[in-house]
């Protein structure tokens, strides 16, 4: 074993003094429970006054009552926060799996990226309310705009990895240091963390995992001198895809990624303005989702000899495990040309749908239609392999 130690104070979550200082700050923000507020109510609207002013009293009750972030997990972001989004945006958020996850083990979970937030939230509110702890999660640096994101991150269990650094020692150096990080979440502090598949969310609705995620997390085990079999009984990987009827963000990320691609054409970095993903992330919590489908895999066994072939078993069970929607299988033959699918979306009101997307310019129309058609591509190849 390396026997390297390495200090997490600056990305892991907020705990002891450095949790009830950032607590401090939060209950002295003044626009906290007006923010709050517009976010949770169904768009931006405060319909009911007297909820509103019962739900304001709540949460400045429960900021004086946590002392932990798995406090504010449990109290304020699955008991409040969660219950107000999902009442307010959510039709059905249905879910399968869980028993796939031991009440009292830790593990990796590995999933596909559709939203800043939602996607690890909605994973932590799934685990909670089926008597499970919520999970930890690894968040980039670029969501930490400000004192009160970071402070609201890392008090709700934020990991931060830091994609900033330009150099490669740097780089190098900052992921060995999540990746040891990670092994010591599960195996010291006996909690699960979430992992995004990828860097970035998913635009095109292509959820295929970067083999640097495996390779990532295997890092620290591989210094210790463990062969990724002995990692993945160590650290233990469970996939998971998370299915949205509606994709709020569906136009910005249709536009992001056509300027990515403009800028690749040029030979030049595609760069996000400050507040960019702040604001995908309001839109993606406040606006209408329709139906939510988690579902938790099954642990990778320990018969996968390197990251590669974890990568494709991870891909396997997300694309097999996500939850296809009339949207998804109207789009699939909207873009196709065909009707191969026309008995998944009988009822489906297509007219509107496509009347949400209405005035784009044909390219982002063209992403953002290919972004629900493509879940229904990744399982026909599964299918097909």
């Amino acid at each position: 074993m390396s026997g390297k130690s390495y200090n997490y104070d600056d990305i892991q979550p907020y705990e002891g003094r450095a949790f009830e200082e950032a607590m401090q700050r939060l209950r002295a923000y003044p626009k906290l429970l007006d923010n709050f507020m517009d976010i949770v109510s169904r768009h931006g609207r405060v319909v009911n006054t007297i909820k509103s002013v019962y739900t304001k009293a709540r949460l400045r009750s429960l900021l004086g009552k946590v002392h932990s972030y798995e406090d504010f997990q449990k109290k304020i972001t699955c008991d409040l926060f969660l219950e107000l989004i999902i009442k307010s945006s959510i039709d059905r958020l249905s879910f399968d799996g869980v028993g796939n996850v031991e009440k009292d083990a830790a593990c990796v979970f590995v999933s596909n990226h559709r939203d800043i937030v939602l996607d690890a939230a909605l994973l932590d509110y799934v685990l909670y309310r089926n008597d499970r702890e919520p999970c930890e999660m690894v968040i980039g640096d670029n969501l930490l705009a400000n004192q009160f994101a970071t402070d609201l991150f890392k008090t709700n269990g934020g990991v931060v990895l830091h994609r900033s650094l330009t150099s490669t020692n740097e780089l190098r150096n900052e992921t060995m240091r999540l990746s040891s990080y990670i092994t010591h979440c599960v195996t010291e502090k006996h909690k699960s963390i979430w992992v995004a598949q990828k860097s970035g969310r998913s635009k095109d609705g292509i959820d295929n995992t970067s083999t640097a995620i495996p390779k990532m997390l295997y890092l620290a085990s591989r210094e210790e001198g463990l062969d990724f079999q002995t990692f993945l009984k160590k650290v233990p990987i469970v996939p998971v895809a998370i299915s949205y009827q509606y994709d709020p963000c569906a136009v910005t990320k249709g536009r992001q990624e056509i300027k990515r691609l403009a800028a690749e054409g040029c030979y030049n970095v595609y760069k996000k303005k400050k507040y960019e993903d702040i604001l995908d992330l309001v839109r993606g919590l406040r606006m209408y989702k329709g139906n939510v489908h988690i579902h938790i895999g099954k642990r990778l066994e320990p018969t996968y000899s390197n990251a590669l072939d974890a990568t494709r078993e991870i891909d396997r069970q997300i694309h097999t495990g996500y939850r296809l929607f009339d949207s998804n299988y109207f789009a699939y033959d909207y873009v196709f040309g065909k009707s191969e699918f026309t008995d998944k979306y009988e009822d489906f009101n297509s007219k509107s749908f496509l009347k949400r997307y209405k005035g784009l310019n044909r390219e982002v129309f063209d992403v953002v239609m290919k972004s629900y058609a493509n879940p229904v591509v990744s399982l026909l190849n599964e299918k097909n392999m």
